[in-house]
């Protein structure tokens, strides 16, 4: 039995590989990768690793066997059909008779059209038959602190979320999840809906991040079309800008608060809190 995980060499599946490695002996573990380069530090440690690509539904012929247990970590190739790229991953999985799938989804309450391609793509887990396990993970403290420079020139925040609040987790959070239901017991059928354990504002994240870096940063809460037009802006794609546009509607209106604990419950840990995350970013 193998523990598979796609997406490997991204951001959240290096995370979750190097979690695994703490908890399982490494030829028991499949890195499933687009680029077998980018896995070789892997390989070096003896993880089994695997060439597929979820545009090419032949690279995952015989890929899975009976009895593993997978993470399907959700693509992020906006542009090409998510719901049909995860589907490619799950149609093999049932056809090898997997133990359990999990999926990297969005947390419930969010309406945005950045749930869409999750929303579709559980509803396809849940029609396949396949015992399943969904990992509604909530926004990632990197999605800020990875953005700090044009807070730092700017001396501001910007963002089109209003008053709303926040549940973040740090990226190592959600793998430690992962981990924790890739190498435990008792998570059949079941759906985790995954934040932090405190919601913040982007006024506090403001104060945090003048608090760590010394300077002045005020909050600026602009429109929603504004926010756009920055982001194009800064060379954004326009249909991803109004994807993040849409997400901090969602964050005005409190959809992306999780108050359920199961990310810290999961992990048997508290959650990352953003200064932390501000403060390992600013010494980068």
């Amino acid at each position: 039995m193998s523990i598979v995980v796609t997406g490997a060499t991204g951001h959240l599946g290096r995370f979750v590989i190097e979690g695994l490695l703490e908890k399982v002996p490494a030829d028991r573990i499949t890195a499933v990768v687009r680029s077998e380069e980018k896995a070789a530090d892997f390989a070096a440690r003896g993880v089994r690793i695997a060439v597929a690509d979820y545009n090419a539904p032949e690279t995952f012929d015989g890929l899975f066997s009976a009895g593993d247990k997978v993470l399907l970590i959700s693509g992020n190739e906006f542009d090409k059909g998510r719901v049909a790229q995860h589907k490619v991953v799950l149609d093999a999985a049932k056809a090898a008779g997997v133990a359990l799938l999990a999926y990297t989804s969005a947390p419930g309450s969010l309406t945005a059209a950045l749930a869409d391609d999750h929303r579709g793509t559980e509803a396809a887990i849940l029609e396949s038959g396949v015992t399943y396990a969904l990992l509604r993970n909530g926004w990632y403290n990197e999605n800020y602190t990875e953005n700090l420079a044009p807070v730092l020139e700017h001396n501001a925040v910007v963002q089109a979320a209003g008053e709303g609040r926040i549940s973040t987790a740090s990226r190592a959070d959600y793998a430690a999840a992962a981990v924790a239901v890739l190498t435990g017991e008792g998570h059949e059928n079941k759906t985790y809906e995954l934040g932090g354990d405190t919601a913040f504002g982007f006024a506090e994240y403001a104060a945090e991040v003048a608090k760590a870096s010394g300077k002045e940063i005020t909050y600026n809460a602009v429109p929603g079309d504004v926010f756009e037009g920055i982001l194009t802006g800064a060379g954004l794609p326009a249909p991803f800008a109004a994807i993040l546009a849409g997400v901090d509607a969602s964050i005005e209106k409190g959809e992306l608060v999780v108050t359920t604990g199961d990310l810290s419950r999961l992990t048997g840990r508290p959650t990352t809190p953003i200064a932390e995350s501000i403060a390992a970013a600013l010494k980068g």
